[in-house]
């Protein structure tokens, strides 16, 4: 039998009960967000590049991979850096990118200037922009009375980009690790989100690309979608709504 769920959606109570041990989406009472790549993308690193070049007066390496490296500089920093301590401080996280830009020298041949790199490190969260889909579907989820917090491996405090962006107006809660001093996929991290949003964990829903970070979440007892990175303006992220039942009027992208 078809039914409306409490959230207006159609539900098969049939095949839901068909299996105990799944509970309802009418369980679902909140959603945490991971940042990076789940709700921004990363930007494009050739106007990044073109754009730190600009201000500093710096010739743009001319090495093809420069960008390219860019593009994935933080999937880099795991190789010198597993643990994540550069999310732990603004300290560490700017030693850390300073070690990238010395690896890219010392592996790829990739030879950003100092002054270049200084100028990229500053202006790097201005590339970070949400996806097409990110806020219709963080206010449909508001409006269904879904509570939402982010959280984030971070070594930087994102709450500025959060407002600029137009992304905090629609978050109950925002847990950056270099806050609380603790990295996912730690569950202690996401302790910190259920408390700040005042659900159990078999009340979230928990959203990131990564399969170290993000899914600490699940051995957490959290259920957790995985979408990995996409470069295209939409990233796939009614997937949300569809498994929390809450109703999706899609915008125009």
């Amino acid at each position: 039998m078809t039914t409306l769920n409490a959230r207006g959606v159609q539900v098969n109570r049939h095949a839901q009960a068909s299996d105990d041990r799944v509970r309802d989406v009418d369980d679902i009472r909140a959603v945490l967000f991971d940042f990076h790549t789940t709700l921004v993308d990363g930007g494009d690193p050739h106007r990044w590049l073109a754009q730190a070049a600009a201000t500093t007066g710096t010739v743009v390496p001319e090495h093809l991979d420069a960008a390219q490296f860019l593009h994935a500089v933080w999937e880099h920093a795991d190789v010198i850096d597993p643990e994540f301590n550069r999310d732990l401080s603004p300290a560490e996280h700017r030693r850390v990118f300073d070690e990238l830009m010395d690896h890219a020298r010392a592996t790829q041949g990739v030879d950003i200037d100092p002054a270049l790199a200084d100028e990229l490190y500053r202006i790097m969260p201005e590339q970070w922009q949400p996806y097409a889909d990110a806020v219709p579907v963080l206010r449909s989820l508001r409006d269904a009375g879904i509570r939402i917090a982010m959280i984030s491996n971070v070594g930087i405090d994102v709450r500025p980009v959060l407002a600029d962006v137009g992304l905090a107006e629609y978050l109950d809660a925002v847990v950056l690790s270099c806050h609380v001093g603790v990295v996912k996929p730690d569950a202690r991290i996401f302790t910190h989100a259920l408390e700040a949003l005042g659900v159990t964990a078999d009340e979230a829903l928990m959203v990131g690309d990564s399969a170290k970070a993000d899914a600490g979440a699940a051995a957490a007892g959290i259920r957790t979608l995985l979408l990995p990175r996409t470069d295209g303006r939409v990233h796939g992220l009614e997937a949300v709504c569809r498994l929390v039942g809450v109703p999706f009027e899609p915008e125009q992208y």
